[in-house]
């Protein structure tokens, strides 16, 4: 039996949520340091989901940004709080927490994408999207709920993820002009677009090649964890980095596809990207500050 296993199998007896019921289990060991926190890296890193996110929803209520890209923050935030429950009690009730507003987020920012006709009027259009999405997400719990394996869930959310980026792909290159007008993208907006979306798309790609590794090899990375002892083996949670890494990603594509939305459904003199004083990540803000969008 590995180090790691080993340190289950004597710490599971003396936690404080019971025997651990979830279908997935990570490379970290678990209770080490806490009765009360199964998982401890793993648990504290998704504070960096929840802060990206709260900063999201600020910027977006500073901006007076319509009230859409504001609940696509909240889902963000909430897929946080999600991940951190889950891997501090390690609970079935938890995991699911965690993973099914992961596919609730994906398919809200994915129907957000389709709901690019200019206006932010409640349409036909929009609000078939909002049937939509709710019949998908009642249905995938639904599912779920009978068919428990975690890989369904990973299959269906690379799926979309997969299609938010082909349909930035074709919103990009078929709706972009030369010179500024409403309702399309210049070329100097999309390369900065697309230069946000490509960068965010591959730290979240690597942010996955990450997890995978701390999967794989996981005895041998405890092995390490071990060598260079606590807190420095923290730095060699795999998944805890899947957490910022993807937290950091998600930020920056919601900001790409918020920004390019914006152009798409209203006017493209209206909105600006810019970096901000906080480690310099992007931020949409309003050429005119004292323009507000009606809110939908």
């Amino acid at each position: 039996m590995s180090f790691i296993n080993q340190t289950k199998a004597h710490l599971w007896d003396a936690n404080f949520w019971g025997p651990v019921t979830a279908t997935l289990d990570w490379c970290e060991a678990n209770y080490q340091f806490s009765r009360y926190i199964a998982e401890s890296a793993n648990t504290f890193s998704n504070l960096i989901t929840v802060s990206l996110a709260l900063w999201g929803a600020q910027q977006t209520r500073s901006a007076g940004l319509p009230s859409r890209y504001l609940v696509g923050y909240a889902g963000f935030a909430l897929v946080g709080l999600g991940s951190m429950i889950f891997h501090a009690t390690l609970l079935y009730e938890a995991q699911l927490a965690d993973e099914l507003p992961m596919i609730y987020v994906a398919t809200y920012c994915s129907a957000v994408l389709l709901d690019t006709r200019p206006g932010f009027t409640k349409s036909f259009r929009t609000l078939s999207l909002v049937a939509a999405y709710f019949l998908f997400n009642i249905f995938f719990t639904w599912s779920y709920s009978v068919y428990r394996n975690p890989v369904y869930h990973q299959i269906v959310f690379a799926t979309i993820m997969l299609s938010t980026a082909v349909r930035t792909r074709y919103l990009l290159n078929n709706f972009t002009v030369e010179k500024p007008t409403s309702h399309k993208i210049t070329h100097s907006q999309k390369r900065t677009i697309g230069r946000i979306f490509l960068a965010g798309a591959g730290i979240f790609v690597f942010g996955f090649f990450i997890w995978n590794l701390d999967n794989i090899f996981c005895n041998t990375i405890t092995n390490w964890k071990v060598s260079v002892g606590w807190p420095v083996a923290f730095l060699l949670e795999g998944h805890s980095w899947w957490h910022v890494l993807t937290a950091t990603g998600t930020y920056l594509m919601i900001v790409g596809n918020t920004c390019k939305t914006l152009l798409l459904k209203d006017d493209t003199c209206k909105y600006t990207l810019k970096n901000s004083k906080i480690l310099g990540l992007p931020t949409i803000a309003r050429t005119n500050e004292n323009e507000k969008v009606k809110q939908l």
